[in-house]
């Protein structure tokens, strides 16, 4: 039986029918390649090959041609619907690539723009520098150590060869605590300097070498002006160990000085007094970067550690002996950062951390 006599077996009208099989083709290929976007082209599969789509109702018809007239129409939706099938692949594939192509073009973010909005917090300047300094010294081998702030006047004087008449325990403008009535004399006090924590880094190790270094918050009755507030920072290093002259305390001091300031920093000493250093001095600092030019700049004190200091805390002062060292955090950060007040970093304004200078 020929595909001719097979084919007259489906009547005019019938979806099955070549002609009907080929309009729908022809409509759902044309109604792909019109779909602007992939929503449209999801509507058009829909509606040419869908279930109620003419080639979905086609095949339904199959069942009800007599004999071989199945075959041969199951054959021709078949190969309608693969040509169909074809034709919306090939769109998608087509939209697809429009499609990531805007997205691309119209959602691309610029990494490099400046955020809107608030901005994010910033570590403090003063954090900053002492967490260099801390890092500084611990590339030397030198260990980090901490302490109260409030403290007993033991470790703040006594142990520190400031003993109650002495007259340099009137100069350090201290806080004294109060005890719970309201009365002075509680023997605490906020600490004046960092050197307390030199004090029990030396009870809690009194089997040296020690090389430790303290950078920390501490507090004097000074009222608050360009140079000076009631809170500041110091660093306070200690060293102590068989051997230890005052050789070893300038090359400290000289290499740490141009860590911080630059290869051209230098210092010098000048004779001074300390109850807890026998000799004592001042240390200059040679700063380039002056605004007013170079000229030598006070950085601190220093001196070899008091033999009276060494066995206070039991250690034999015949058989160690050490330097020690104390500088203001706040005021590297000024010379670094050419800061002519400091209550440009305490008063809390938000621009300061970003290194805008505050005007009035």
């Amino acid at each position: 039986m020929s595909d001719n006599h097979e084919q007259s077996a489906i009547p005019e009208g019938s979806a099955l029918h070549p002609d009907a099989l080929n309009q729908a083709t022809k409509a759902a290929q044309e109604a792909f390649a019109t779909a602007a976007n992939l929503d449209q082209l999801a509507e058009a599969k829909s509606a040419h090959l869908g279930d109620k789509a003419p080639l979905s109702l086609a095949r339904r018809e199959i069942g009800s041609l007599p004999g071989k007239a199945k075959a041969s129409a199951g054959k021709n939706v078949n190969i309608a619907r693969t040509a169909v099938s074809e034709a919306f692949e090939e769109r998608k594939e087509v939209l697809t690539a429009q499609e990531a192509a805007r997205i691309l073009r119209e959602e691309t973010v610029d990494v490099t723009a400046r955020l809107g909005g608030k901005r994010a917090g910033a570590r403090h300047p003063i954090n900053a520098k002492i967490d260099a300094i801390a890092d500084y010294f611990l590339s030397l081998g030198f260990e980090v150590a901490d302490g109260p702030e409030v403290d007993l006047e033991w470790f703040a004087f006594d142990a520190l060869n400031i003993h109650p008449d002495h007259p340099a325990r009137t100069m350090m403008d201290t806080f004294h605590i109060a005890d719970s009535n309201g009365n002075a004399g509680s023997g605490l006090v906020m600490r004046p300097h960092t050197s307390t924590v030199q004090i029990h880094t030396m009870l809690e190790r009194k089997n040296p070498p020690i090389y430790t270094v303290a950078p920390g918050r501490v507090y004097r009755t000074d009222e608050v002006d360009s140079t000076h507030s009631p809170v500041f920072h110091q660093t306070e290093g200690l060293v102590v160990d068989e051997g230890i002259t005052i050789a070893n305390l300038r090359g400290t001091l000289s290499h740490w000085a141009r860590a911080m300031f630059g290869e051209d920093a230098e210092v010098r000493f000048r004779p001074s007094y300390f109850p807890f250093t026998e000799p004592s001095m001042e240390v200059d600092l040679w700063f380039t970067a002056h605004k007013d030019g170079p000229r030598w700049i006070e950085w601190g004190g220093c001196g070899m550690v008091n033999p009276r200091v060494l066995a206070a805390c039991g250690i034999d002062p015949e058989k160690y002996s050490g330097f020690a060292f104390g500088m203001g955090v706040d005021r590297a950060l000024m010379l670094s950062h050419d800061i002519t007040d400091l209550r440009d970093i305490i008063d809390g304004d938000i621009r300061f951390p970003l290194g805008l200078r505050v005007e009035e």
